[in-house]
């Protein structure tokens, strides 16, 4: 084998390695997840500044607190915001996993269906026991 074909064949053997790895499952749950943690970050954001936001900044006396700076540079107020974002976040994150394991407790509570026993099943018990009656 000379090094070029070597060198396609390795290519070619971690390019199929790959395509296995990026199509498992796990992968596309997480790339899913991360894509719509993303999402769901713009929509707590645009809630807290332009919900929130708006109700809290009167009672502020500066104004919008997301501007407030205790320091040259040091931004307080947008560090206050996001750790709001996160919270938000964070809670509603809480409560669809709660919901999710309340769920699967009461699919794990309800008692399996019991099947349907086979008739050849059903005769062969009656043998036995008739057998077992006779001594």
């Amino acid at each position: 084998m000379n090094a070029k074909f070597r060198h396609q064949l390795t290519i070619k053997i971690m390019l199929k390695d790959f395509k296995e790895f990026a199509m498992r499952g796990n992968v596309m749950d997480l790339a899913i997840g991360v894509i719509i943690g993303a999402a769901f970050g713009k929509i707590i954001t645009s809630f807290v500044n332009d919900i929130v936001m708006p109700l809290i900044n009167p009672i502020i006396p500066q104004g919008d607190w997301r501007a407030l700076e205790v320091g040259p540079g040091v931004k307080l107020g947008s560090f206050m915001g996001t750790v709001l974002d996160f919270t938000i976040i964070a809670f509603v994150i809480f409560m669809v996993v709660r919901v999710i394991n309340r769920m699967k407790k009461k699919e794990e509570a309800k008692p399996a269906p019991v099947a349907e026993v086979p008739q050849d099943v059903k005769l062969l018990t009656e043998i036995r026991d008739l057998l077992k009656a006779r001594g």
